[in-house]
């Protein structure tokens, strides 16, 4: 099977599973409907980033952008309200749940979900035309170049102390869903990708703790876990920073080379302070 038609066969795929989440959402079957559209979302722009210029591209990954973005808060608010009934505040989480069931109608029924069915539908003969145009030639070549720039970003960013985890988080999930969009032509290792995986749960962790934090200043009802909160994403931010400095040196000794110096004589979040 040639690349592109890996590409396509991959994209239809996606469709799928995204069909499926949207079904299973409509019939409130689970709670991880929502969850699992958002990470297909992810999945279809991991795997569209490194074609970026090709025609079609652009249109396909805008539609998805918007419905990651139509979606975000609505999977922060199932998010909080599981945590609260998770910590016994059931009058809060009850309020916040009942606030769901609309918002899924909205996304059901939204003109970036139509958008984003549409341009998947059209996509097999988008890139069959771009292949016939040679817009893919050298696909395989074009697509180790941009996953070690993009691997390379998320190197120099481990060791400036100026990125924020908020910057870290971005990079860490893009390298992630790139390494597992594209196995054969990533430069990260298994044992590489394996620990992206748990810094992405930590700073996941972290996120919420942190967005949670700042909503508990204008959600009275959210006071009562305010400093718990804070501790956690203090303590999420700890594990993160642990297994950065394993990726650190998991990616000097894949180059060979320390001209950087070693990751671990600075905190990576010294001066970043929790809400």
């Amino acid at each position: 099977m040639s690349i592109v038609d890996a590409v396509v066969a991959h994209v239809f795929q996606i469709e799928i599973s995204l069909y499926h989440a949207c079904a299973r959402l409509d019939g409130r079957t689970d709670a991880e409907a929502l969850h699992d559209l958002r990470i297909n979302v992810r999945r279809l722009r991991s795997l569209l980033n490194p074609l970026r210029g090709r025609d079609g591209v652009e249109a396909l990954d805008e539609a998805a952008a918007a419905v990651g973005q139509l979606t975000t808060p609505v999977r922060d608010l199932e998010v909080l309200a599981d945590e609260l009934r998770k910590r016994g505040l059931s009058g809060p989480a009850s309020t916040r749940e009942a606030m769901l069931a609309s918002h899924y109608v909205e996304i059901l029924q939204s003109t970036e979900l139509r958008e984003l069915f549409a341009r998947l539908d059209a996509w097999p003969e988008v890139a069959r035309a771009a292949e016939r145009e040679g817009e893919l030639r050298k696909l395989d070549k074009l697509l180790r170049k941009r996953l070690r720039k993009q691997m390379v970003r998320l190197q120099e960013a481990l060791t400036n102390m100026q990125h924020d985890p908020h910057r870290i988080r971005l990079l860490v999930k893009r390298n992630r869903y790139a390494a597992d969009a594209y196995p054969q032509h990533s430069p990260i290792s298994p044992e590489a990708v394996s620990v992206l995986k748990a810094v992405q749960s930590s700073l996941g962790a972290w996120h919420d703790r942190y967005q949670w934090s700042l909503r508990a200043c204008q959600e009275s009802d959210l006071e009562p876990l305010r400093q718990q909160w804070q501790s956690e994403a203090v303590k999420a931010l700890e594990e993160a920073e642990s297994r950065l400095l394993v990726l650190a040196g998991l990616f000097i000794s894949a180059n060979k080379s320390k001209t950087n110096g070693p990751a671990h004589e600075h905190s990576y979040w010294q001066n970043w302070s929790i809400v």
